[in-house]
């Protein structure tokens, strides 16, 4: 299929639209120092090993599972807010994808819309700052709720019609889309997973470096 064939287009943010993925690692690793080094270098491993995932489930895993069991520090609500205030500043000035008003205009009849796993309020101000939110008519959803949840929740409401396309750049992205029986494509230039060559190998997933690439209406599946 060609990128004008889809009826819905479903993006995550970060990494896709935004380059903000090291604004997110940055902040996870600062908001978790005050528990020591070791603690934050964990946080940032699991963060980039679990991208998609929202920051409400990586912290609760943190202080679960990565924190020492007799060390006290910042409680989950504190960790939210420190992380929250550094990555505010970040997403206002991180660059954003070319070709977005490109591919919006190839595809003028298509839905969009965004499943982040970024926190939907936050999305919604950064987007409406930018003057994004008028390309993604089918909405901007984000945590608390998961990815899974968004998608299930658009596609029985009717939002998201088929034939649909997820852009994304995380192993998740890939699992989100595959319980939906969406089309994926993986956005490589920005990801943060490591294992994404052999991952999208093993898997066929069609690899594209950045929106830009999918100008001319170039075949995807």
């Amino acid at each position: 299929m060609k990128f004008s064939d889809y009826a819905t287009v479903v993006f995550d943010c970060d990494g896709v639209i935004l380059d903000s993925n090291r604004i997110k690692t940055e902040a996870f690793h600062q908001a978790a120092l005050p528990y020591g080094a070791e603690a934050a270098r964990n946080l940032v491993e699991y963060h980039t090993q679990n991208g998609g995932i929202s920051r409400y489930k990586k912290f609760e895993y943190f202080l679960s599972n990565l924190v020492p069991a007799d060390m006290t520090g910042p409680t989950l609500q504190q960790l939210l807010a420190t992380y929250a205030a550094a990555v505010k500043a970040g997403l206002a000035s991180c660059a954003s994808a070319k070709g977005l008003e490109t591919l919006r205009r190839a595809n003028p009849s298509a839905r969009w819309l965004v499943a982040s796993g970024g926190d939907q309020v936050e999305l919604r101000e950064v987007f409406a700052s930018r003057g994004l939110t008028p390309l993604f008519d089918g909405g901007i959803f984000g945590s608390p709720d998961d990815k899974l949840d968004i998608l299930a929740r658009e596609m029985t409401s009717g939002n998201i019609l088929m034939p649909a396309l997820f852009l994304g750049d995380s192993k998740y992205d890939h699992v989100v889309a595959l319980s939906q029986r969406i089309d994926f494509v993986f956005l490589s230039a920005w990801s943060e997973f490591a294992d994404r060559e052999t991952y999208c190998s093993h898997h066929s997933i069609s690899v594209f470096e950045t929106l830009e690439d999918l100008i001319g209406d170039v075949e995807i599946a």
